[in-house]
């Protein structure tokens, strides 16, 4: 370790920053954070710098000597030419500051870190001055990791210290702040619903801590395929989770980005070929949660658009478990805008309706053909792949044109991605022709015409003059 890391207590201290522009004033917010008395020395301030700082921080025009830097607990000295910034670390340091010379550590008696502020929580990345960009990128890494709310439950917990101490033996305390901490409790304080934590911290306290812990359940989407569209939260549930119950649609990529020691289990389902019936995954939901585990049941897409979310969710809940829901971009939404495709335009379609092509046991879908085809504007089909001609049938019978736009977007987001565009009197063709074999999006409409896409309707028309 070539540098030892140690947190400052500010508050009210003095800090003389001396230099000017955009250097200065982010040395300056981060100390004005802190709570600090920002002093700006020398007379060399520039216009912008001063109208940010006009309220919350005070201006000293004179030459920097000892007298100006006499109060100061830390100096920044952001100068341009070395022999200045020599000059006036010397100063500061004369005066008994501890000085950071801006892009110099050679001249520093300290170095400022990339910081994660979350409060009470603060992280701190060091690169010792060697390489402060890839500091900041390691910071937001970490960023994606740690809730925002994360200064709230640092302070919820704060609030309790006293009474677990009074309450648990020393020996007890840590497996019960654990219990806090990854359980429903801690779950609550991140969601807002600081209310309801309070009362089971409460009840917590009270009750043995030999009593078994109950875990949380979190259903999660993973989005469409692409891993960098997978939400903060969903990352920071994955990097958490005990157990991981994940479908056919879940990649690789983002079961890599989940914690390694995790507990995988695939439960997807694939057509005509239930791996796992549904009251299966829900009883193990309730099983892995009542052993006190975060459980993290990963979708893709969004759970709550054809992914059985709110089903999970019922069930859980009337097992009186603990869970949350994350949203994820939707198949929809995200294939469409891979393909370049807006599923709405104001000179072309005014709404979109998603409808699912699959229903259960195989069974034709429970729609109203007819309304759907006097809609006119954007369709966008689930789960459609198997039943894309009686699709195009029932659509074109009850009034929907054959010439319509169609696009069937394969494995959108992801690098194996396939767009093709055609007629609605084609679909089934189209799909044939291009070899789609799923998962795939169905999308109805004139927006289907901007799809970057491979256009197969010679070919789907061949094969119709030839069937």
């Amino acid at each position: 370790m070539k540098s030892f890391p140690a947190f400052f207590d500010l508050a009210g201290k003095t800090v003389v920053i001396t230099g000017a522009g955009e250097v200065a004033s982010r040395k300056a917010r981060l100390a004005h954070a802190a709570g600090a008395r920002i002093v700006f020395a020398g007379s060399a301030l520039n216009e912008d710098l001063v109208e940010e700082w006009r309220d919350l921080a005070e201006f000293d025009a004179r030459s920097p000597s000892p007298e100006v830097f006499a109060d100061a607990q830390f100096a920044f000295v952001a100068s341009a030419s070395d022999e200045e910034a020599a000059r006036l670390s010397d100063l500061a340091r004369a005066a008994g500051a501890l000085v950071n010379v801006v892009d110099r550590p050679a001249l520093s008696d300290f170095i400022t870190p990339s910081i994660v502020d979350r409060g009470d929580v603060v992280v701190a990345i060091s690169t010792g001055g060697a390489a402060p960009v890839l500091g900041r990128r390691l910071r937001e890494k970490i960023e994606a990791l740690l809730p925002h709310r994360l200064s709230a439950l640092s302070a919820f917990a704060r609030s309790f210290r006293d009474a677990v101490a009074a309450r648990l033996a020393a020996e007890d305390r840590r497996a019960f702040w654990e219990s806090v901490f990854d359980g429903p409790i801690a779950a609550r304080v991140l969601a807002g619903d600081e209310t309801s934590a309070r009362e089971a911290m409460i009840d917590a306290i009270n009750r043995p801590h030999t009593a078994p812990k109950t875990g949380v359940v979190h259903i999660v989407g993973a989005g469409p395929g692409d891993p960098e569209l997978l939400t903060l939260k969903a990352l920071r549930l994955l990097q958490s989770a005990d157990v991981i119950l994940y479908d056919r649609l879940v990649g690789d990529e983002i079961l890599a980005l989940a914690r390694r020691d995790a507990l995988r289990l695939y439960v997807g389902k694939a057509k005509s070929a239930h791996a796992v019936p549904q009251e299966e995954i829900e009883k193990r939901l309730i099983e892995h949660a009542r052993a006190g585990k975060i459980v993290v049941r990963l979708k893709g897409g969004d759970p709550f658009i054809f992914g059985r979310g709110g089903e999970e969710l019922d069930a859980v809940k009337e097992a009186g478990i603990e869970a949350y829901v994350t949203p994820g971009v939707t198949a929809a939404t995200g294939c469409a805008a891979s393909a370049g495709l807006p599923l709405t335009h104001r000179e072309i379609s005014q709404a979109v309706t998603f409808v699912t092509g699959h229903a259960k046991d195989d069974g034709e879908p429970d729609l109203d053909w007819a309304a759907l085809a006097r809609l006119g504007h954007t369709l966008v089909v689930y789960m459609g792949v198997g039943k894309a001609d009686r699709i195009a049938r029932n659509l074109i019978e009850n009034g929907r044109s054959g010439a319509t736009p169609v696009a069937v977007i394969e494995k959108g987001t992801t690098a194996d991605e396939k767009v093709l565009k055609g007629r609605l009197a084609d679909l089934g063709f189209l799909i044939r022709a291009g070899g789609v074999a799923g998962p795939a999006l169905l999308v109805i409409g004139e927006v289907a015409a901007k799809a970057n896409g491979q256009a197969l309707s010679h070919l789907a028309a061949s094969e119709r003059r030839a069937a």
